[in-house]
């Protein structure tokens, strides 16, 4: 059933003709064409739920026939469109999607040759089709991304982590400060660079609370490790809080100084790399909780929610 009209955005979306104009005008990529069609869609959708909830319910009672469950159809037809037209946040979810995947060819076609085109976007997702009307509602899947190209761009954006996520900027400035540090000692040890800037977060507080020398000036020494009776460089005193059978107390402890972040990654890449306590650290390098929870099964801190903790900020803050 159609309304006959010129107006693309007035036709119903069960139309089959319907669709398949609007298929090809959002291929052209106009904002108008996108909204109508992920409206048409939304509509779509809400009539395959309504069809649902019809189905699952007897419709076997003294007035119901033939003709007044074509009439029910038709009302269910264009109270979905109604419906559509006021929104019920899954168009706007499709605009939004489209749009991205529409950013994301034209994002690839540039730096080209010159005079070539952004590839062809398929704005409508397969599901958007007039078959799609003949399965049930749980059938009819909504699109998905095509998150490759967006990764790859969203990657290099400044603020924007590899997932899509944003980065806050005292984030962004430990990782250019420590990235290469972190770099040269990962291929020194294995472990993920970003794991060690996790950890080397967690210790300074993102370089906030890094330990102080006598003078306050810093001491370099990014993952914590104290001064022991091995150590034959110098030194830094601090205050810090350690956690005995669970309970946390205040102590003042030596801690190891160094010349340099670079050393304080190369002493780390040491330790981890030198001492059998944590064999099965770099032995679950590859995954962040298992990493976080080998060090803390090794005695790394005596924090009960160290691991925890890093794992938080290797997998919410730096993925």
């Amino acid at each position: 059933m159609a309304i006959q009209t010129n107006d693309l955005s007035s036709k119903l979306a069960f139309d089959t003709k319907g669709l398949g104009e609007l298929k090809q005008s959002a291929k052209a990529g106009s904002p108008e064409a996108l909204k109508t069609a992920a409206t048409q869609f939304e509509a779509m959708f809400i009539n395959m739920m309504l069809k649902s909830a019809r189905d699952a319910t007897p419709q076997e009672g003294m007035t119901d026939n033939q003709q007044t469950k074509t009439f029910t159809t038709m009302l269910d037809q264009q109270l979905s469109q109604n419906l559509a037209k006021r929104g019920v946040g899954l168009a706007d979810m499709l605009i939004r999607q489209l749009s991205n995947q529409q950013m994301n060819a034209q994002a690839m076609a540039i730096g080209s040759e010159p005079g070539a085109q952004a590839p062809a976007i398929n704005a409508l997702p397969p599901a958007f089709d007039a078959a799609a009307l003949t399965k049930p509602a749980a059938a009819l899947a909504l699109p998905k991304a095509d998150a490759t190209p967006f990764a790859s761009a969203v990657a290099a954006t400044p603020g924007v982590t590899a997932s899509g996520r944003s980065q806050a900027s005292h984030v962004r400035n430990f990782q250019d400060k420590l990235g290469s540090h972190a770099d040269e000692a990962s291929r020194a040890t294995g472990i993920p660079a970003k794991f060690m800037l996790g950890q080397a977060a967690l210790e300074t507080g993102w370089g906030k609370r890094e330990i102080k020398n006598a003078d306050g000036s810093t001491s370099h020494n990014l993952f914590g490790i104290k001064a022991g009776p091995g150590w034959k460089g110098k030194v830094a005193t601090a205050v810090t809080t350690e956690y005995v059978n669970g309970v946390p107390r205040t102590r003042v402890e030596k801690f190891r100084a160094y010349d340099s972040y670079a050393d304080s990654f190369k002493d780390y890449a040491k330790l981890i790399t030198h001492n059998p306590r944590y064999e099965k650290v770099l032995a679950n390098a590859t995954d962040a909780s298992g990493f976080a929870q080998g060090l803390q099964r090794a005695g790394y801190a005596t924090d009960p929610m160290y691991a925890a903790k890093l794992t938080r900020i290797i997998k919410h803050s730096l993925a």
